[in-house]
C-alpha cells in the first residue's frame, strides 16, 4: 500500500474515532430522570432587614441575602428557573454599592454553565419566579429558550411599578418565542416540573415544584419567602403587592409540603443554598 493511502486510511481512521467519542459524550449528557443544579447567581449584602417583614422583626438588623439561579434538567430539556443579578455585575470586582447595601457577583452564570456542560443555547425553557431584577439579570442571554411567563406578571412589569423592575434586564421577551400562562403549568407535561400561582410578592409570582426519583418534592420559592424565618413565623414584606395574597400562598405552600413530605428551599436564605449540592453536583 502506498505511503498517501495509508496516510488516507489513518485519517480516516481517526475521523471515525472522533466520531465516536463525540456520539459518546453526547449520550453521557443525556439525563434519565429529573435533576436541581443550584447555581450562585449572586449575593446581596443589606444594611437594614426590615424590608423583609411588616411586624418589625428584622429592623434595624443587617443581613445577607443569597441570589441563585437554577438549571432543571429533564430528559425532554432543561429549563433555567430565574437569572440571578447579572453577569455584567462580575465585571466590577468587589461588587457595587447601592442605596440598601451592596450587592456583587463572584461566578458568572455561563461560567458555571459550562461547569455542568451546558451553554445558553441548551437551555429549552426560561422561566422567572417574578420580574424584580435580582431574578431577571442573565434573562436576554437565552435568546433560543421558549420563555414561560405569566400573564398577570408581565403586565404588571410593563407598567412599571418601581425601582425592583427593570425592563432591560430581560427585553428580549418582545421577541423570544412565549408561552404565556396564567396559572399552573405543567413544564415537560408529566407532573414532575411544575411551575405553581403563588401570587402575593407581585400579581404574578409563581414558585417551582419539582418530583426528584431519590429526593421526592422540591419546591423552590421564589420570593414567596426570603428567609427561612419568613416561611416559620409566616411574615410578609411591606412592599408586597397585596399582603392578603401572600398570605394564601404561603398557605397552599406548606399543604402541599406537609401532604407530600416535601422539601423547601427558601431561595434567599443562605442556609437554605448552602445546604444543596454544589456544581457540578446535583439534587436528583
Amino acid at each position: 500500500m502506498s505511503r498517501t493511502n495509508l496516510l488516507r486510511r489513518a485519517g480516516a481512521t481517526l475521523l471515525l474515532a472522533a466520531s465516536s467519542l463525540l456520539v459518546q459524550a453526547h449520550a453521557a449528557d443525556e439525563v434519565k430522570d429529573v435533576r436541581l443544579y443550584a447555581l450562585d447567581c449572586g449575593v446581596l449584602h443589606v444594611k437594614d432587614m426590615g424590608m423583609f417583614s411588616d411586624t418589625g422583626e428584622y429592623n434595624g438588623k443587617a443581613g445577607v441575602v443569597v441570589d441563585p439561579c437554577f438549571v432543571i434538567r429533564h430528559p425532554k430539556g432543561t429549563l433555567l428557573w430565574d437569572t440571578g443579578l447579572g453577569d455584567k455585575l462580575a465585571q466590577s470586582k468587589g461588587g457595587v454599592d447601592m442605596e440598601v447595601g451592596h450587592m456583587q457577583v463572584d461566578a458568572p452564570l455561563l461560567d458555571q454553565l459550562k461547569a455542568i456542560g451546558l451553554t445558553p443555547s441548551d437551555i429549552t425553557y426560561l422561566s422567572f419566579s417574578h420580574t424584580h431584577f435580582d431574578h431577571t439579570g442573565n434573562a436576554n442571554e437565552f435568546p433560543d429558550a421558549t420563555w414561560i411567563l405569566n400573564k398577570a406578571e408581565l403586565a404588571w412589569a410593563e407598567s412599571k411599578p418601581g425601582p425592583f423592575v427593570n425592563l432591560d434586564t430581560f427585553s428580549d421577551y418582545k421577541t423570544a418565542k412565549k408561552q404565556m400562562i396564567d396559572g399552573d403549568y405543567d413544564v415537560f407535561g408529566d407532573g414532575n416540573v411544575m411551575i405553581l400561582k403563588t401570587p402575593g410578592h407581585t400579581p404574578g409570582h409563581q414558585s417551582l415544584q419539582l418530583k426528584l426519583k431519590k429526593s421526592g418534592v422540591v419546591i423552590l420559592s421564589g420570593d414567596l419567602f426570603h428567609q427561612r424565618a419568613n416561611y416559620t413565623y409566616r411574615r410578609v414584606p411591606p412592599f408586597n403587592v397585596s399582603r392578603a395574597d401572600t398570605l394564601a400562598s404561603i398557605d397552599r405552600i406548606d399543604t402541599i409540603l406537609k401532604n407530600t413530605k416535601g422539601r423547601l428551599v427558601v431561595q434567599h436564605d443562605a442556609g437554605d443554598f448552602k445546604g444543596l449540592p454544589k456544581i457540578p453536583k446535583y439534587l436528583d
